[in-house]
């Protein structure tokens, strides 16, 4: 793809998954990829490999996206090697629990919070000023239709993920003069990921009835989320910025 040639993206929490899938696709298109991960390093390593069977160019690097020292680490070993970071795509899934309002303690709710925002905020901080010194720079969260419309017992992840879709809208209109734009995917339900498991949210029955809410006749697989991610990283999408995008098949 003419203009992403040359482009490094890291993708955080990209050893499987939506992670997984934006790291090939953006290898496909031209960028060089850093796989981060944090424990997988068997699977980070496979998706190295699998972009560089494809031609593609990509590296495994491991770092806890909740630690500023591991993410300036990061940084500048990706600098090292290829340079500052063009394109910032934050998936890392960090958990939580799975629980009513009625069950849970200020620990889980606050706790998911503290870690979300503090890796946005760290990841961010992190590669901006590569970004700010040539002028451009993409950034795109992963967010969850969930910040908008709530379901039993995901208020830690759902509360989270608003704040977190917020904080975007506020970077969009500060860093938008210096080129960068900063904007959220927000998936459905999404088959064969690390959130599905943790809901629990699979299991047939429940499954059935959000295929029959979904106009499009299935939920999303990985490889359509990262179709939007890849969109919102691209040379040729210069004026969408503080915006979400749903990928939900209609769902809502």
């Amino acid at each position: 793809m003419t203009g992403a040639t040359g482009r490094v993206a890291l993708v955080t929490g990209a050893s499987s998954g939506i992670g997984a899938a934006t790291a090939g696709l953006l290898a496909a298109r031209g960028m060089r990829v850093v796989v981060n991960y944090l424990r997988s390093a068997k699977a980070a390593e496979e998706v190295v490999a699998g972009i560089e069977a494809a031609g593609g160019r990509a590296m495994a690097v491991q770092a806890d996206v909740r630690e500023a020292a591991a993410i300036e680490s990061m940084v500048e070993q990706v600098q090292a090697a290829w340079g500052g970071i063009d394109v910032l795509v934050h998936n890392a899934l960090i958990p939580y629990a799975v629980k009513s309002f009625q069950d849970m303690t200020w620990e889980e709710l606050g706790g998911k919070l503290d870690d979300e925002m503090r890796a946005a905020f760290a990841v961010t901080k992190a590669v901006l000023p590569a970004m700010t010194e040539q002028g451009w720079g993409r950034i795109i969260y992963i967010g969850t239709g969930l910040s908008r419309r709530p379901r039993e017992n995901m208020i830690a992840l759902g509360t989270s993920k608003a704040a977190l879709e917020q904080f975007a809208r506020y970077l969009a209109q500060e860093l938008g003069p210096r080129g960068i734009t900063v904007n959220v995917v927000a998936p459905g339900p999404v088959e064969d990921t690390r959130m599905a498991s943790m809901a629990d949210v699979f299991d047939d029955e429940h499954k059935q009835r959000q295929v029959a809410a979904t106009p499009l006749g299935r939920l999303a697989h990985p490889a359509d989320v990262a179709q939007a991610v890849a969109f919102y990283a691209g040379e040729d999408n210069a004026f969408m910025t503080g915006t979400t995008a749903a990928v939900n098949g209609g769902m809502y």
